[in-house]
């Protein structure tokens, strides 16, 4: 049944995007410059999880290299990659020049200085999850290096401002603004049924059963291409020639917990402090929360910084906030209100 199974991988990126036409020419218009061999102005991509964002950056990078003989591309996920060393070495192995670069002993500012020498031509990088960055002066360092182009990607505007220098903040005042929405039913089921053309057999999976996918994925595109894989996978062993309702029904629960286990391996090690002492209580305030954290590390980090590793945690359907203010107390997502 299986005919090519990256295509149901959620960070495939597809050869054409799916209903994202407006933020395709958005982001390709920020990039134009490029085209004639300047630098573009930063562009920054805003969007709730599973919209997208991801996706279409990656895919417009890719048609600028596919569009511009002379141009060097770079991504960098700053969740895995989230201080100033790791965003410099990922840069410089886009690159090609971390052939003599030791990782343990190299010094950050000979890294910097590396980056900042380059004098070839354009080059675009895209920052994923960059309100992830520890140190986020690396993106001061970038916006000052003649030749680079970035393409910010983060869930909140105001978590990723919230941490940014001043200086920063004044010249990403006027940058080009890519704003992304939850899938409707019928968008997630055109995802969906492209991704059938080209990864599962003729007449696998009907429509009823992509809407019904869509549906149960409530406007994430991660969880639905999940669900797809992980009926596809269950049918594929069982030897079936089409994917079965029951089947369908069983995958949503299970792809919804692949995902959540996915961002729970990813997390940094004071959200992942943060994420136990919430796993420990049935419900916590946030000055509990705090003072919890505050034992448990040597290097705690500001409340304003806790916060946004809070608004992340969210995002990613890993904690739920409920109530304002003085009333606000935080639960795990898998636990029943």
């Amino acid at each position: 049944m299986i005919l090519d199974a990256r295509v149901l991988d959620p960070e495939f990126v597809p050869r054409e995007v799916v209903h994202r036409d407006s933020e395709v020419d958005a982001l390709s218009n920020a990039l134009s410059p490029v085209t004639d061999g300047e630098p573009a102005d930063t562009a920054l991509l805003f969007g709730p999880s599973g919209t997208g964002k991801t996706c279409l950056a990656r895919y417009t990078v890719g048609q600028l290299r596919e569009t511009v003989i002379d141009v060097r591309t770079q991504y960098v996920n700053c969740w895995q990659n989230y201080s100033r060393y790791r965003v410099l070495y990922s840069i410089l192995e886009g690159l090609d020049r971390t052939i003599d670069i030791h990782r343990q002993s190299t010094p950050t500012d000979v890294l910097l200085e590396r980056v900042q020498a380059y004098d070839g031509p354009p080059f675009v990088v895209v920052l994923d999850e960059v309100d992830q960055l520890e140190d986020t002066g690396v993106l001061y360092d970038l916006y000052r290096t003649h030749g680079v182009s970035m393409v910010l990607v983060a869930n909140r505007e105001e978590d990723l401002f919230a941490g940014l220098d001043d200086r920063l903040v004044s010249r990403l005042h006027g940058s080009q603004r890519v704003r992304f929405e939850k899938y409707g039913v019928d968008e997630l089921a055109a995802i969906l049924r492209a991704r059938v053309i080209r990864g599962l057999t003729e007449d696998a999976v009907d429509d009823a059963n992509l809407r019904y996918i869509a549906d149960a994925a409530a406007g994430d595109a991660r969880i639905a291409i999940s669900t797809l894989r992980t009926a596809a996978r269950v049918a594929d062993r069982q030897g079936m020639d089409s994917l079965p309702e029951s089947v369908i029904v069983d995958a949503v629960p299970e792809a919804r917990e692949e995902i959540q286990r996915k961002n729970l391996d990813q997390l940094k090690p004071h959200q992942k402090v943060l994420y136990e002492i919430i796993e420990e209580h049935e419900t916590i305030a946030p000055g509990t929360l705090y003072e919890r954290y505050r034992e448990q590390v040597a290097d705690p980090r500001s409340d304003r910084t806790l916060r946004t590793y809070l608004n992340k945690l969210a995002t990613y359907d890993l904690v739920v906030p409920e109530g304002e203010n003085r009333g606000r107390i935080y639960r795990l997502a898998s636990q029943e209100s």
